[in-house]
């Protein structure tokens, strides 16, 4: 399980231009199973993306086809952990099989 950390590093003015963009890499990611939950930072400096891969090399495979990432709008910070204690809801998640690409 990966927590991906993005920190905005231009302003809030040009985050918005491709805004849309990164919502629609957020669906194709979600819809092939790979991110579980993501959202807005508080205040807004970035936001946060939590999600499964078989390892890191995948996940910065992922990162590089976001638009944030394409066009130097924001830095990416990845924490790989292992799940060792969860809620039964999340049971369905952690035990899912998913194809990396």
């Amino acid at each position: 399980m990966f927590i991906v950390n993005l920190t905005y590093i231009k302003p809030l003015d040009k985050v918005e231009k491709f805004l849309e963009k990164h919502i629609d890499f957020l669906n194709q990611y979600y819809t092939k199973g790979h991110f579980i939950a993501s959202g807005r930072k508080n205040p807004r400096t970035g936001g946060i993306i939590l999600m499964r891969a078989k390892n890191k090399e995948t996940v910065q495979e992922i990162i590089m086809q976001d638009p944030f990432y394409k066009n130097e709008i924001a830095q990416y910070d990845i924490i790989e952990f292992e799940v060792s204690k969860y809620c039964p809801e999340f049971e369905t998640i952690i035990s899912k099989s998913f194809d990396d690409k």
